[in-house]
């Protein structure tokens, strides 16, 4: 009797434990997660932004620059979508070419037919469709391939990072190796473009796992620490375990027909004294992440550096150090906990009640050995942008675009709420879904 009662029991546990198997496989295959997130490095080398990015089957970590946008100044796709070299040894299993004409080359804005003289690999198939590829440190442009591969990104769990999930045919471009050669340290592979392409990586996040289509840029200040990017839906926290997005303003976003980010500057203070013709126009300003420092163009700059000087008469200038033009001894400053005590910066925006404040370490920059800069530099008068903000200035800021509500969300800088972009919660470990 216990024999025969054993048997019928065995293919009950064998359908519970297969049951749980299923179900399990499927909550994972189907976790959609509000808010996803990735690290920030500063390039010691070049100080341009990296993120890093995991692709491919088997998976692998690759490190990529953030470019908000770095195409050209013209109408069309170029710089807003991630692209990778693939060149040298690409190994994946999921890696696909589409064809000339197809769904994904409507999506990716690409009617040109590429081909390719060698033989097939990653990058180099004929009849699939061209993008072309641009190194914003270099300017250097190159035609790639339209290709779909695996891409795993962390998803955020409350204020800690979660498990890694994955987008199975995430679009991207696969260019030549010689692209980031030049400009960019040894190991970055490619570019994460940021921009509002229907295929850029926050598009494509937004889309598949349906979060808001926003990312949120919390930019370090060392290279020592980690910043974070955010994709999808906030709060977001840093410890001791501050939401950042509390404290903050709005202004308009403008994406223009070329993917540039626009935000209207309609005047600059110093301590509250306003610089004279110092706005952006029907242009607006730019933000970039590329640029190191904040540029103005030639007659801005001029009334800019003129009344931030008269603001400290009592401190005489050093000698300049390129690309800055107005220097002093670091020695005879006086810091306080946001860095040097230096004239207050304020960029009016759309409504004269709504500023972005520029003050210590946002404005001034190390130069050299005892040598503390003003960290603006003159663009001279032939600028697409009267001002571009550069990614000094975006430092320990928080800085979110709602790509759906066209708008932008900013804190100024973080340190007067007494935390800064290092201070998020990278140590949850975690594995691919």
């Amino acid at each position: 009797m216990a024999s025969s009662s054993s048997s019928l029991c065995f293919p009950h546990l064998l359908f519970l434990l297969f049951s749980i198997v299923i179900l399990t496989a499927q909550s994972q295959t189907t976790l959609r997660p509000n808010s996803l997130v990735l690290p920030v490095q500063i390039d010691g080398s070049t100080h341009p932004f990296v993120t890093n990015i995991h692709k491919r089957t088997p998976i692998l970590q690759i490190d990529i620059l953030i470019g908000l946008t770095h195409g050209p100044s013209r109408p069309g796709p170029c710089g807003q979508f991630l692209w990778v070299t693939c060149e040298h040894n690409y190994l994946s299993s999921t890696y696909h070419a589409p064809l000339c004409h197809s769904a994904q080359c409507a999506r990716a804005q690409t009617s040109y037919c590429h081909t390719c003289a060698s033989a097939a690999r990653p990058g180099c198939h004929n009849n699939t469709c061209g993008l072309m590829a641009r190194n914003p440190i270099t300017s250097l442009t190159a035609m790639g391939e339209l290709a779909q591969d695996v891409l795993s990104i962390q998803s955020l769990k409350g204020s800690n990072p979660g498990p890694l999930v994955s987008v199975p045919q995430f679009l991207f471009a696969c260019a030549p190796s010689k692209l980031p050669q030049n400009g960019l340290r040894r190991n970055v592979q490619g570019i994460a473009g940021l921009g509002h392409a229907s295929i850029s990586l926050p598009n494509q996040l937004a889309s598949h796992f349906g979060v808001s289509p926003k990312f949120a840029l919390c930019l370090p200040s060392k290279s020592s620490i980690n910043g974070v990017m955010f994709f999808g839906e906030g709060p977001y926290y840093m410890l001791p375990n501050a939401d950042v997005s509390r404290s903050v303003s709005y202004t308009p976003l403008t994406i223009r027909q070329e993917g540039h980010y626009y935000i209207p500057v309609t005047s600059i203070n110093i301590n509250d004294n306003p610089v004279p013709n110092a706005h952006s126009g029907r242009g607006g300003t730019r933000l970039s992440t590329t640029k190191l420092f904040t540029v103005l163009e030639h007659s801005i700059y001029q009334s800019f550096t003129k009344l931030f000087t008269s603001q400290l008469s009592g401190i005489p200038q050093m000698k300049l150090v390129a690309p800055f033009e107005v220097c002093y001894d670091t020695r005879k400053l006086s810091y306080t906990k946001i860095g040097p005590q230096m004239p207050n910066i304020g960029l009016v925006l759309h409504d004269q009640n709504v500023k972005w404040r520029i003050s210590g370490t946002n404005s001034m920059v190390e130069a050299g050995p005892e040598v503390t800069c003003l960290a603006f530099v003159d663009g001279g008068l032939s600028l697409t942008a009267k001002i571009i903000i550069g990614g000094h200035q975006l430092q320990d800021n928080l800085v979110e675009f709602d790509l759906a509500k066209s708008r932008l969300v900013f804190s100024s800088s973080l340190l007067f709420q007494r935390t800064n972009c290092g201070n998020f919660n990278f140590t949850t470990a975690s594995t691919a879904t």
